[in-house]
């Protein structure tokens, strides 16, 4: 096995650690503008992701950083405490018990999300990124992008009017540039093989020098201030500390904020669990995630952060995303973003000033269509029903509510057909073949809950009088009471009434002998006697 390091993976992951930079830098702007947070805070939270949960997480695709889902939650705490400072009280309750949910291993949750579930919240993610870009990849920026759903206040048709009356020509020719620039490195061969040199970052200097150009000239394409990425500049050493807030420690007197850390607490650990298992899906090599481990590095990064005025973190779909499909191939990628992060705000504010938003935006729609890509939905398809409904209805939920409220329905909807899969799963046979067997043979699952109880019952129900019936538990551990004392009457009972012959196998002499456990299904089967 080929022995890896940080340090040996500098190399292969440079290319998309600068990838997932340039994604990250206008989102945690962006995230921090919409928490009504100071700009600053939303980058110092993309660095400690990079740098400290980067560095103690195990995953090799996840990126953390300020997340959008906590946005309103963030917003709502602000206004309520009155002060910042306060609300970064909260951040420090919320990295603790993070701290303790991973020691109490609680991270074991993420086994429980079903797989279309998971690829439902990537597809509309990857729809809502396209739809929250297009603003930025046309010229107009009245929104931001801390919103999660495009739907927070209703549909608006005013504003669709309002964003296509506002097209401003340079920021389209630069998106569409800059996407021709993306797909050819992704295409071509001799391109898509120059990975010290991303596309992104092509794409990131040929708009820089467009633009410079169209001013130079005085054409009215030049995009101006409000279109390109905003970066506070200090001047001095002082300027930069004065941009740093620290935590107000009269907060932890507060019984609010405890409210609102617990509620972080649980969020961000929700959200951190559903990306790491859609990480886990992104990664090529398939390698699985400590998510106890996770936690703790979620819990400690929170903590960090908001001692030095950070916003809380999670991790992120979006960068994620973008850091697989970079070709990222270890954690060594997270943490090369949070460096560049790092230097880029303390050295070359002035010069990331100069990225247009429609590049930025140009990468995220290429990022939003790998992830919902019609192929996707294709697939589910010809899974079935049963896989393709609880997919697409998490993909339309997300889309019109929010990441948390989106996977809930996805997972009610799939509970649902689970649920009616076990109560039918038993019973394979209809009135007629019941009517047409001689011998009829039903074996039991390891396993039979009280879910089973209907489709057990109708199949008894429907067994006709002088058959031969034969009850095989010899595999079974547990069989719910209800269960066992139904088949006991229709043995001690009705069989007698009807002359069925009934023959018990394997069944355990007490109700005790079946200890609870996990629900389960049941196999029925019949032979016609020879």
């Amino acid at each position: 096995m080929k022995k890896t390091s940080l340090i040996g993976g500098i190399k292969e992951n440079f290319p998309s650690g600068l990838v997932v930079f340039l994604v990250a830098l206008p989102l945690c702007l962006g995230i921090a503008l919409a928490s009504g947070a100071p700009p600053l805070s939303g980058i110092i939270s993309g660095i400690i992701g990079g740098l400290v949960v980067g560095t103690i997480s195990n995953s090799n695709i996840s990126v953390s950083g300020p997340a959008a889902g906590l946005t309103a939650i963030v917003l709502t705490a602000i206004t309520d405490l009155g002060a910042f400072e306060l609300f970064l009280c909260a951040g420090i309750i919320a990295g603790l018990i993070q701290l303790v949910l991973g020691f109490v291993r609680a991270g074991s949750i993420s086994n429980y999300f079903p797989n279309n579930v998971i690829e439902g919240m990537l597809a509309a993610i990857g729809i809502i990124i396209i739809l929250k870009q297009i603003p930025h990849a046309l010229g107009f920026d009245k929104d931001y992008e801390g919103h999660e759903s495009i739907f927070d206040n209703g549909l608006n048709f005013g504003y669709f009017t309002e964003l296509f009356g506002a097209i401003h020509p340079g920021a389209v020719v630069i998106t569409f540039i800059s996407v021709a620039i993306l797909i050819a490195w992704d295409k071509i061969h001799v391109l898509k093989r120059m990975k010290m040199l991303p596309g992104a970052l092509v794409a990131v200097i040929v708009s820089i020098l467009l633009n410079q150009l169209f001013k130079m000239s005085g054409s009215s394409l030049a995009i101006e201030t409000q279109h390109l990425v905003s970066l506070p500049v200090p001047q001095s050493f002082d300027d930069f500390k004065n941009l740093i807030t620290t935590p107000d420690l009269n907060g932890f007197t507060n019984p609010k904020v405890w409210i609102v850390g617990a509620t972080i607490a649980i969020v961000a650990s929700i959200e951190t669990l559903l990306c790491i298992e859609a990480s886990d899906r992104l990664d090529r090599q398939r390698r699985i995630t400590d998510t106890n481990l996770e936690l703790k590095a979620q819990g400690i990064g929170n903590l960090i952060s908001s001692f030095i005025g950070g916003l809380p973190m999670t991790s992120v779909v979006v960068r994620s995303s973008a850091n697989a499909n970079a070709g990222a191939t270890s954690k060594m990628s997270t943490i090369i973003h949070g460096v560049f992060l790092l230097i880029c705000v303390l050295s070359i504010p002035v010069v990331l000033n100069l990225i247009p938003l429609a590049t930025l935006a140009a990468v995220l729609i290429l990022v939003g269509y790998k992830l919902a890509k019609p192929a996707t939905f294709k697939h589910f398809w010809h899974l079935g029903k049963f896989q393709f409904i609880p997919f697409v209805a998490t993909v339309v939920a997300v889309v019109a509510t929010d990441l948390l409220k989106g996977v809930g329905i996805g997972l009610a909807i799939s509970i649902f057909y689970i649920l009616q899969g076990n109560m039918k799963r038993a019973y394979y046979l209809s009135r007629e073949r019941l009517d047409d067997a001689d011998g009829i043979n039903i074996k039991l699952a390891e396993e039979v809950s009280f879910l089973n109880k209907a489709a057990i019952k109708k199949t008894l129900k429907n067994i006709k009088p002088n058959s031969t019936v034969v009850i095989d538990a010899r595999n079974t551990s547990y069989i719910a009471t209800d269960v066992l004392e139904m088949i006991q009457d229709f043995a001690n009972i009705r069989a007698k009434e009807q002359d069925i012959n009934v023959e018990l196998i394997g069944f355990k002499t007490s109700y005790r002998d079946y200890e609870r456990s996990e629900d389960s299904h049941i196999l029925v089967t019949h032979k016609r006697a020879m």
